[in-house]
C-alpha cells in the first residue's frame, strides 16, 4: 500500500501516477486505467478543495466482491453536514460545478463516505476491471486493512492476511521487529507460515513461527480465529500487536502475552471470547496509538471496514513507525 500526501496542486499528479501505476500492475488495460486515472484526480482534488490538503492511500484488495484496486481519502477538514446532497452532481460548496463526487461513484465499482461536521472525511473507492455496472446490491463487506511503511521507508515492516477453513476465518498481523526490509523480513516469514500451517489453533501456529523466524529480528504477532460453529473468537498473541472486539455489549480488550516471536516467547496461550451480535475485530500494530474509541465516531462501524481501518490511521498513526490496522466484521446467527 502506498500513501501520497495531497497539501498542493502539484501532488495530484503525483497520486494519480500512483494510481494509474499500481492499476496497470494488477492487470487494467488502458480504458480501466484511465478510469482509475479520473477517481483518483478527483479525490486529490476534493482533499484540497475540501480538506484543506490530507492523504490518499491506494492498494489492492480481493474478497467475495472480486479483486481491484482500493483508494482511500482522508481530510480533517469541515466535513460534510449531508452527504446525500453532496453526492448529487451539480452540489457544490466552493463555487465549482459540483460534478467530483458523482464522478467517483459512477467510475468506482464501489464508494462509501464517512463524513462528520467539524470531523473531516473519509471517502473509500473501489475499482475492478471492466465498467461499473452498479447492479444489484455489493456483497456485505466483512473486512479490510491498512498496511503501510514509516514515512520515509519504502518497505513495510508490517503484515497481515487471512484465511479460511471449513470452521471460520483465520487473520494475523505481524510487526517485524523495528522497521524497513529487515523487519519486513521477518514479517514475511510469519505470512509464509501462517499461509502453510494446517494447525487449528493460533497457539499451534506460534510456535512454528518462533523457530521458523529465529534467523530474522523476529516479530510481535497476533492471530485470531473465528470459530463460527461455536460462535467465539479464539485468539493468541506474543508482543504488542493491540487486539480490540466492539459489539452491542462494548469494548474488550484481548490478552497478548509478552515476548517476540523468534527470540524470546515463553508463552503462547489461547484466550476465547463470546461473539455476541455483530462483532469488529481490530487487530493493530504498535504504529497506531491505542487511545482510539469508535463511540467518537458515530455510525462509522457501520461503515466499510478498510474505511474503520483508514479513520483510526488518520487519527491515531503515531508517526514514527510501521502501521497496520486489519479490521473484520463477523457475525453468528
Amino acid at each position: 500500500m502506498r500513501a501520497v500526501e495531497v497539501r498542493e496542486i502539484s501532488q495530484v499528479a503525483e497520486a494519480r501516477r500512483v494510481a494509474v501505476t499500481l492499476a496497470e500492475a494488477h492487470g487494467f488495460g488502458e480504458g480501466d486505467a484511465g478510469r482509475v486515472a479520473i477517481v483518483a484526480t478527483e479525490l486529490a482534488t476534493n482533499i484540497l478543495k475540501h480538506g484543506d490538503g490530507g492523504s490518499l492511500l491506494f492498494g489492492s484488495f480481493e474478497d467475495s466482491s472480486g479483486a481491484g484496486i482500493e483508494c482511500i481519502a482522508l481530510d480533517k477538514g469541515s466535513g460534510m453536514a449531508n452527504v446525500a446532497d453532496s453526492m448529487r452532481d451539480g452540489h457544490s460548496t466552493t463555487g465549482t460545478a459540483g460534478n467530483g463526487l458523482g464522478a467517483i461513484a459512477r467510475g468506482s465499482h464501489m464508494t462509501d463516505i464517512y463524513s462528520a461536521p467539524g470531523g473531516g472525511t473519509a471517502l473509500l473507492a473501489r475499482l475492478q476491471r471492466g465498467k461499473p455496472t452498479h447492479l444489484g446490491a455489493p456483497p456485505h463487506p466483512t473486512f479490510g486493512a491498512i498496511s503501510l511503511p514509516m514515512h520515509g521507508e519504502e518497505a513495510c515492516g508490517d503484515a497481515w492476511c487471512r484465511k479460511d477453513d471449513a470452521s471460520g476465518a483465520t487473520f494475523m498481523v505481524a510487526d517485524g521487529l523495528g522497521h524497513g526490509p529487515l523487519a519486513a523480513q521477518a514479517a514475511h516469514a510469519a505470512t509464509r507460515i501462517f499461509y502453510s500451517s494446517a494447525a487449528p489453533l493460533p497457539s499451534e501456529m506460534l510456535p512454528v513461527m518462533h523457530n521458523a523466524l529465529r534467523p530474522t529480528r523476529g516479530a510481535a504477532i497476533g492471530i485470531a480465529h473465528v470459530d463460527a460453529k461455536a460462535g467465539q473468537i479464539i485468539f493468541a498473541g506474543v508482543g504488542n500487536i493491540a487486539a480490540t472486539l466492539i459489539d452491542g455489549n462494548g469494548v474488550r480488550r484481548m490478552v497478548s502475552n509478552n515476548g517476540t516471536i523468534g527470540h524470546i516467547a515463553r508463552r503462547m496461550r489461547d484466550f476465547t471470547y463470546p461473539i455476541v451480535g455483530e462483532t469488529l475485530i481490530v487487530l493493530a500494530s504498535d504504529g497506531l496509538a491505542t487511545s482510539w474509541d469508535l463511540n467518537a465516531y458515530p455510525g462509522l462501524v457501520a461503515h466499510h471496514p478498510s474505511l474503520i481501518a483508514g479513520v483510526l490511521w488518520r487519527d491515531f498513526n503515531r508517526g514514527r513507525d510501521d502501521v497496520t490496522v486489519l479490521v473484520s466484521r463477523v457475525e453468528i446467527g
